[in-house]
């Protein structure tokens, strides 16, 4: 469920220095979309600096630079911020939907600024979706490299096999792909329907739904309870609150100061 988890660049790329800094790192970091979303919108022509469209994802921008995003000036980079918002099932976690479903983006308040997600949660999915302002933020949590677990209560139809269930532990392969250690321990049963808490820390697409039916489980709800520190907590459908800034470098530490970029 992650994006940009891999860039085939070199770390003088990276970094900003004379050059400036790279557009996707700076669009992401304005909020605009992930590193690679923004990789495609250049594919599509969709971007623009200085009036001149951007052909290149290495080309750098300076502070005074006015990048057009679809013809509309990038805001310039507030403070880093970070929302806890519960997800609804019913909902898309995507920016537009092709085929005109509701999306998260269309449920928030007025004022909002431009945020995306830290990861996704798909359509039948509900629970603890953080959103944030900054684009470097979302992908420094979504990497696999910062262990936060990630824990669900999980409603499946069919018989469970404690055993195979505990087996989770050491991975589990289904369909020629292959899952890390996942924590998964049943709470009650009621009929053929059941309640599981499972926590992961790697989170591929639909993970857990692939793997409960690699069990002979059918997922019939999932809602995501806690993402690393941050909590869904009493939060009801749709409701939304911004995580307070102390929260945040208290558990990111040492987040960067968001670069500024003029605008018209």
């Amino acid at each position: 469920m992650t994006d940009d988890n891999t860039e085939n660049t070199a770390p003088d790329m990276e970094t900003s220095g004379p050059k400036g800094e790279r557009i996707a790192k700076a669009l992401a970091r304005a909020g605009v979309a992930s590193r690679r979303d923004i990789e495609r919108m250049i594919e599509d022509g969709r971007i623009k600096l200085g009036g001149q469209i951007v052909t290149h994802p290495a080309t750098f921008v300076q502070p005074g630079d006015i990048v057009l995003v679809d013809g509309k000036p990038v805001d310039s980079p507030e403070r880093t911020r970070l929302w806890r918002y519960h997800k609804p099932d019913g909902l898309m976690t995507t920016h537009k939907d092709p085929q005109g479903r509701q999306t998260v983006f269309d449920t928030l308040p007025e004022g909002m600024p431009r945020v995306i997600s830290v990861g996704r949660l798909d359509i039948n999915s509900e629970g603890l979706l953080l959103l944030t302002n900054d684009g470097e933020l979302a992908r420094r949590l979504e990497l696999p490299g910062n262990s936060w677990v990630r824990r669900y209560r999980v409603r499946v139809f069919g018989v469970v096999d404690e055993k195979r269930l505990a087996s989770l532990i050491d991975g589990f392969e289904y369909e020629g792909v292959r899952y890390g250690s996942i924590e998964a321990a049943l709470d009650s049963t009621k009929g053929d329907n059941s309640w599981l808490t499972v926590s992961l820390r790697e989170g591929k697409n639909r993970e857990i739904r692939r793997v409960m039916e690699g069990l002979n489980l059918h997922v019939s709800r999932l809602i995501r309870l806690s993402y690393g520190p941050f909590q869904l907590g009493s939060l009801k459908a749709r409701e939304l609150e911004e995580v307070p800034g102390k929260t945040l470098r208290e558990q990111v530490p040492d987040l960067p100061a968001p670069k500024r970029h003029r605008t018209r």
